[in-house]
């Protein structure tokens, strides 16, 4: 058993023993008998966590490790662009966990009541331009992506990469006039590596889990648009203990290392 496991394993011990731990619940592990060997065996129970595209690897793995931490627990991942999250919450998914690129989607959750309690801030991402590994346009600033003939692709206004590019623009006194406005960041991620654009701003979280398909390109200006990641469980939930415990496990240390791996600050 990893490391990593075994203290997901106590945290969620932890929860049972004081159920008003911050930052857990008090999760029980229900037991049946088993019909074979008249023994006991952990109740199937769920969590359906609703994330933002740019946190798919270290959601997924988080929810390997709290799935192998808690026998008989399956963690759904859902993930796309935050302001697609909203609204899929917002019209009822049975979503449990809610995970934002943003501060400005889960307040607008917030403010339709749908949150239980208050968000906690987890990680931070800043964008960066990613071209192809080649780099046909030769860029090297964020000024160059207004170049005419630079086949740009950005994220839309509403979703968090969108709103982090238009606060770059202004800093910089840019113009942008991208081919495309995409719905996530992994779209733009995607536009890229298969050729129809000859840069695109994503967040250097996601060059990162690309490898060698693109290349990254730095500029200074983006801390002037670093984003902030709250997570939550959602008021509608039928699994808050559970929720609970998972968001415990992604704001705890094995948490945010999993995500400074991923290249993700602290907030």
């Amino acid at each position: 058993m990893s490391i990593f496991r075994m203290r997901i394993s106590a945290l969620l011990a932890a929860c049972v023993v004081a159920a008003g731990l911050a930052g857990c619940a008090n999760v029980t592990t229900d037991k049946a008998p088993s019909a074979s060997t008249g023994g006991t065996q952990a109740v199937a129970r769920s969590v359906t966590v609703y994330a933002a595209a740019s946190l798919k690897s270290p959601f997924t793995e988080i929810a390997s490790e709290f799935e192998a931490a808690n026998p008989g627990t399956k963690v759904t991942l859902n993930f796309a662009g935050s302001s697609t999250l909203v609204s899929q919450i917002t019209q009822g998914a049975p979503a449990d966990v809610f995970a934002s690129a943003d501060s400005r989607n889960m307040a607008e959750l917030s403010a339709a009541g749908l949150i239980d309690g208050t968000p906690i801030n987890f990680a931070t991402n800043v964008l960066t331009i990613a071209v192809p590994s080649a780099d046909p346009a030769l860029i090297s600033s964020f000024t160059e992506l207004a170049k005419p003939g630079i086949r740009v692709v950005i994220c839309a206004p509403q979703v968090p990469c969108g709103s982090a590019t238009e606060k770059l623009e202004k800093a910089t006194g840019t113009t942008l006039k991208p081919v495309s406005e995409e719905s996530s960041v992994t779209d733009v991620l995607g536009k890229i590596t298969s050729g129809e654009a000859d840069a695109g701003l994503v967040y250097v979280t996601d060059v990162k889990t690309a490898g060698d398909k693109v290349k990254g390109i730095f500029f200074s200006e983006s801390n002037q648009a670093a984003n902030t990641y709250p997570i939550a469980t959602v008021g509608s939930s039928k699994n808050k203990e559970l929720a609970n415990a998972f968001i415990g496990v992604v704001t705890g240390s094995e948490g945010k290392k999993v995500l400074g791996d991923a290249g993700f600050g602290t907030p």
